[in-house]
């Protein structure tokens, strides 16, 4: 049976970077993308050009029906998930936090905190050895902002980065028994 694994911003920087390397060590992988199909759609094609099988969806990660649309498609398209890679992110625009919207901090939240809760939930429903899976393994990309806090630049951000720590950890413990690695 082959892995399955889906990256969330996986048309540059880290994310394209792991699933390029997930395609070479034989996942077929599901990257997403926000707005630049061109560059999501060559790293897909890295990895098949290279024998493996990849494909980039669209997905508004501060959207549920996007999110659920994407895990359809890797169900409809490669199979059981077995590996999930949180790193679709924003910064939002940096500034001190008297100048930060509600606008922005709803918009990063959304992003950067309830997407990958979304993802973990969806993820658990196919990968949990309770619910019939077979386990598998989750990463979230976090960042030093959640330790720094980001002060002068973005709070914001460094506020979400510390959500999605505690995200972990706590889905960490949860999972564990389920089959499920978070790290």
């Amino acid at each position: 049976m082959q892995q399955v694994m889906i990256v969330t911003g996986g048309s540059q920087g880290i994310g394209a970077a792991v699933a390029r390397l997930a395609g070479q060590r034989g996942y077929a992988v599901a990257l997403t993308y926000r707005g630049n199909r061109d560059m999501a759609d060559r790293v897909a094609a890295d990895i098949t050009e290279a024998g493996g099988r990849a494909l980039a969806v669209h997905t508004e990660m501060a959207d549920e029906a996007s999110i659920l649309e994407l895990f359809a498609t890797v169900d409809r398209s490669f199979g059981k998930l077995t590996a999930l890679v949180n790193n679709a992110g924003i910064t939002g625009p940096t500034g001190k936090i008297d100048t930060i919207s509600t606008k922005v901090i709803d918009e990063v939240l959304a992003v950067n905190v309830r997407g990958p809760f979304l993802a973990i939930r969806e993820a658990t429903a196919r990968m949990a050895t309770d619910r019939g899976g077979q386990g598998g393994a989750i990463v979230n990309v976090g960042s030093r902002a959640s330790e720094l806090g980001g002060a002068g630049e973005w709070i914001h951000y460094a506020v979400s980065k510390g959500a999605l720590d505690t995200l972990t950890f706590g889905a960490a413990k949860e999972l564990a028994t389920r089959g499920i690695r978070v790290n």
